[in-house]
């Protein structure tokens, strides 16, 4: 199956040229940008920061900014990994991302479908069980990020 995610004309595409690789990694930065400045702006807020900014005003926008930043990063990704998928899948920062990143959305998972977040989106406070999610998807998602630039150090 790697191989022939290798051999897919895109994956060669990426490779051939000078261009196109640049722009889809400069793509995957900017997903990731948008998702890790959303989601630490909402945990930061779910943790105690900005009080003046009402929660139940900003958490949906933030959600699906998020979203759309974990799709562009995603598809992305998914384009980087083909130029060489059998050396990513042995490569253990590639193998740690792709596991925080698991832990990070089933945390994301976990928040949703608690009583804390349906009661901070009617406008109460953040319960202790809310402030550990964001603490723990702050935590998860910077180290996602860690283990992504480590990558390219154990090639």
């Amino acid at each position: 199956m790697l191989e022939a995610l290798a051999a897919w004309p895109v994956a060669a595409a990426l490779r051939g040229s000078a261009v196109l690789y640049p722009l889809v990694n400069a793509a995957h930065i900017l997903g990731i940008g948008l998702l890790i400045g959303t989601i630490a702006a909402l945990d930061l807020r779910l943790l105690g920061a900005f009080r003046a900014v009402p929660l139940a005003a900003v958490a949906p926008m933030l959600v699906r900014m998020a979203g759309t930043g974990l799709a562009l990063a995603a598809a992305t990704g998914f384009l980087l990994f083909t130029t060489r998928p059998a050396t990513y899948a042995e490569n253990p920062a590639f193998l740690l991302k792709l596991g925080l990143i698991g832990l990070g959305l089933a945390n994301v998972l976990l928040l949703r479908r608690g009583e804390g977040w349906r009661a901070v989106l009617a406008g109460a406070a953040p319960g202790p069980t809310v402030r550990a999610t964001a603490l723990a998807s702050l935590l998860l998602w910077i180290g996602a990020i860690f283990a992504g630039r480590w990558i390219g150090f154990l090639q």
